[in-house]
């Protein structure tokens, strides 16, 4: 008896050390504030391709916020609104022949600022009627069949009307620009740019790392969305992730663009890694086990969302690899806006999204690991001063 009860002594500690170690292994993400600059209140594109406004604007609120000017709630869709005229300027004129959707670039918001001037999200919402969100469906399909319709030119030579008529479509989704009163003073976009904005576009830069272009020179990233042909800098992927660092070192935040179509990107997570399993041989695992598993049974060996887990040590052929055979793909825009240690000690960028609050964690923010953004990241928008001498020095500026 007294024998017995031993052995079940011995098995109850037993499952009690398991369990417990069973517990610390599925422990949830925790994170740490490593830096956590100002920014803006959480918005929401809804259902429209704006997140490269949405972005580019909550990096520039943030600049205003750094600079001491304020709080400023500026208006993304008044710069959709301009990129959508200069993008059917180069869609009639290239014969429909470059791409005509919602989506963009963090330049054509710092283009379009120059070009047109910035209003308020008060003065410019570009929202309609009894509409709460954003809803593009509908406008963006009527603008492209309108430039198509321009395009085949029935009339054998284009009007000088087309794009009064293009702009009239803009009116009725987005709404008219009008004059507006700031503090008193009545403004128009260009004035309010540049008297009570005050920011240079030219001090920004869009940075990236892709070997098929030498380092040190520019070009133009080649994705749909670069409608206008924008250019990037090209630097090595350790000089990325040392711009990145060296940002918030200084005390300025980053915009971001990346591909969230990726398995290892869950918003209703907060949380975005490159998991390593993918490359594992499944040790432990028969294969006839692992045919067996559905998508989801799959996914969720693959990616823990529990607690961290081992992911990718991530190259450069890894990155231009994933980019030239569509793996990584130009989805989404969003804004770093901090840095964070999970309980492992691995670094994280703490993500303002444009989804708005109710959907994620971490209240409309998520946390994308380092892996993930040296891995997924198709470019960043910075202060020129955020980069470091060395890396400037070999840019030429």
């Amino acid at each position: 008896m007294k024998n017995r009860i031993k052995k079940l002594s011995f098995l109850y500690l037993a499952i009690l050390i398991v369990g417990s170690t069973i517990a610390q292994e599925e422990k949830a993400y925790e994170f740490t504030a490593v830096k956590d600059l100002p920014a803006t209140s959480v918005k929401n594109q809804y259902r429209s391709g704006t997140c490269w406004s949405f972005s580019g604007i909550s990096f520039l609120e943030s600049e205003l916020l750094r600079l001491g000017k304020g709080e400023f709630d500026l208006s993304e869709m008044f710069i959709v609104r301009c990129t959508y005229i200069e993008k059917a300027k180069k869609y009639v004129r290239m014969h429909g022949t470059v791409n005509f959707a919602g989506g963009g670039q963090f330049h054509d918001v710092l283009n379009m600022i120059d070009e047109y001037g910035m209003m308020q999200e008060k003065d410019y919402p570009g929202i309609q009627g009894d509409e709460k969100n954003h809803i593009h469906g509908e406008m963006d399909a009527v603008l492209k069949a309108y430039v198509d319709a321009v395009i085949k030119n029935k009339n054998k030579k284009l009007t000088k009307y087309w794009l009064k008529g293009f702009e009239g479509i803009l009116d009725a989704y987005l709404g008219p620009v009008k004059d507006f009163v700031y503090n008193g003073k009545t403004y128009n976009p260009k004035s309010f740019a540049t008297d009570v904005i005050g920011l240079k576009m030219s001090d920004y830069v869009n940075i990236s790392s892709y070997s098929h272009h030498p380092f040190y020179t520019q070009f133009g990233i080649e994705i749909q969305d670069n409608w206008a042909w924008g250019h990037v800098y090209n630097v090595p992927l350790n000089e990325l992730m040392d711009i990145i660092k060296y940002s918030f070192e200084k005390g300025y935040t980053v915009a971001w663009a990346t591909d969230v179509s990726e398995k290892g990107f869950s918003w209703k997570n907060g949380i975005a890694v490159a998991s390593s399993r993918d490359y594992e041989e499944l040790d432990g695992m028969e294969e006839g086990k692992w045919s067996d598993m559905n998508k989801a049974e799959k996914e969720a060996y693959l990616y823990n969302w529990n607690a961290p887990g081992p992911e990718k040590v991530v190259t450069q052929e890894m990155r231009q690899q994933a980019f030239d055979n569509y793996q990584t793909t130009d989805d989404h825009g969003m804004h770093f806006t901090g840095m964070a240690k999970d309980q492992h000690g691995t670094t994280y960028y703490k993500t303002k999204n444009s989804w708005g609050l109710k959907t994620s964690p971490y209240a409309g923010y998520l946390y994308a690991s380092e892996a993930f953004v040296m891995y997924k990241t198709m470019c960043v928008m910075v202060h020129k001063d955020s980069i470091p001498k060395s890396i400037r020095k070999k840019l030429g500026f």
